[in-house]
């Protein structure tokens, strides 16, 4: 499904059918206007507090980021961790609206890319009946859909924040996301939700397994391979050597407020809530992401249990989020086992993905990769299971593109900020810790040095 409703909306349209026998009676002395317009206005109003609610929803996912990745980090660099996402947040919100929004959705026209410019809103009031008209012909208002589509920016430069965590320095973090946010992400999903080549070709992509998770992924991935492990992380055999997250209670509540979000990530996906048939559907989605939620978290305490002869929480918590991710590219769709089933398999990516990047020395201090990338990758190329309107070749060729368009950008970008103004803390900042050397508050200063700052 494209991010954007049909001119009028199909609201409008169920709501003439249903009110089409009285109409048709009364043809002769009153006039269908009034009806019709009571219609657009109806679904124009549902269709915008869709878009409202979900937009929060998924804003209250940056809180669950924020706090999945201050649990991960060492407590050292909890400060950091907050940082970023609340300036990742901030920087998203200006960049949508002064490249993001246009180069998505405007004149992409099946091409691959829209237009630059800042994102004009409507007027404030409905204006006069000839503004009025135009606004319910979108069946949503503009800054509606904007902050909607926002928010799902926000989340891929979130995607990233945690891979990279504790070794990075603030300012080229903070330069890529302006790139990432402003123009790599925008371009990628015009393809698809912007009328753009891909979504020509047929290639299906609901809610954004592939177009935001795995861009992020993708952008995440590059730049661990420029920046390199942690110190420590990996001993001289090459074994990886656990570096324990300062809080599971705030990974664990991050997870939760995650899980919370992707209600509004997935059910505000649907773009209509005017009729009976688009709140069942969007009901339908909340259900199929739950379940899939709730079998990823399953599958992986089974799996560490059978392995480790131990539960991982770390696991049991990615799985959770493994599974949204892979239901995320078709939420509608499914039936319940099928949810089920791509929910759990999303687990079992998470299980084995982790050892393998370890094995691979990629060193991902929250298991961004597993989650958001190979989790992504998987929901988007099991569509077809459940969605006949797309075939497997068509998704392969998506997932290929967005691989290759969002590894090798981000990959141009690291390399340039590593090559100007390094993208890598000294060793001796990095030992002590990013909260003290690079932000200059501890998060927790009692386990530190108190007052003292470097």
């Amino acid at each position: 499904m494209k991010k954007h409703l049909a001119p009028v909306g199909l609201a409008a349209l169920a709501l003439l059918a249903a009110a089409g026998p009285a109409l048709a009676q009364d043809a002769a002395t009153t006039a269908p206007a009034p009806q019709y317009a009571l219609a657009s206005e109806t679904a124009y109003i549902f269709n915008t507090l869709l878009f409202l609610i979900g937009g929060f929803l998924v804003m209250w996912m940056a809180a669950g980021f924020a706090m999945l990745e201050a649990g991960m980090v060492r407590s050292k660099n909890v400060s950091m961790q907050c940082l970023k996402n609340i300036c990742l947040y901030s920087i998203a919100g200006l960049m949508f609206w002064i490249t993001g929004y246009n180069l998505m959705y405007t004149g992409v026209d099946g091409g691959f890319i829209g237009t630059f410019g800042p994102y004009a809103f409507d007027a404030v009031g409905a204006g006069d009946e000839a503004a009025k008209e135009a606004l319910l012909s979108t069946g949503y208002s503009t800054a509606s859909d904007w902050f909607f589509q926002m928010v799902f920016c926000a989340t891929t430069a979130s995607i990233v924040s945690g891979t990279l965590a504790e070794r990075i320095k603030l300012w080229p973090f903070l330069i890529f996301t302006v790139v990432l946010t402003g123009f790599i992400y925008p371009i990628a999903a015009s393809w698809q939700w912007g009328a753009g080549w891909l979504s020509a070709m047929g290639f299906s992509d609901f809610a954004g397994s592939t177009l935001v998770h795995s861009v992020g992924g993708w952008a995440a991935l590059s730049g661990a391979l420029v920046l390199g492990a942690r110190a420590g992380k990996y001993g001289s055999d090459g074994r990886a050597l656990a570096l324990p997250g300062s809080s599971m209670p705030l990974a664990t509540l991050g997870t939760f407020i995650l899980w919370l979000g992707w209600f509004g990530f997935n059910g505000a996906s649907q773009l209509a809530m005017g009729t009976i048939g688009d709140v069942s559907d969007v009901s339908r989605i909340f259900a199929n992401t739950n379940m899939a939620a709730a079998a990823g978290v399953v599958v992986a305490v089974i799996l560490t249990q059978a392995l480790y002869k131990k539960v991982d929480v770390t696991m049991a918590l990615n799985g959770a989020l493994a599974g949204l991710v892979s239901i995320t590219a078709e939420p509608l769709q499914p039936t319940v086992w099928q949810a089920v089933l791509i929910g759990g398999i999303g687990g079992v990516i998470v299980v084995f993905t982790v050892p393998l990047l370890d094995r691979l020395k990629i060193d991902d201090v929250v298991g961004a990769i597993p989650v958001h990338l190979v989790a992504g990758i998987w929901g988007t190329l099991i569509v077809p299971l459940s969605n006949a309107e797309t075939s497997y070749a068509t998704q392969i060729i998506g997932i290929a593109a967005y691989g290759a368009f969002a590894f090798v950008g981000s990959m141009i970008v690291w390399l340039a900020l590593k090559m100007t103004v390094g993208i890598r803390v000294s060793p001796e900042d990095e030992a002590l810790g990013l909260d003290k050397t690079e932000v200059g508050v501890e998060a927790y200063p009692e386990f530190g040095q108190g007052s003292q700052r470097v």
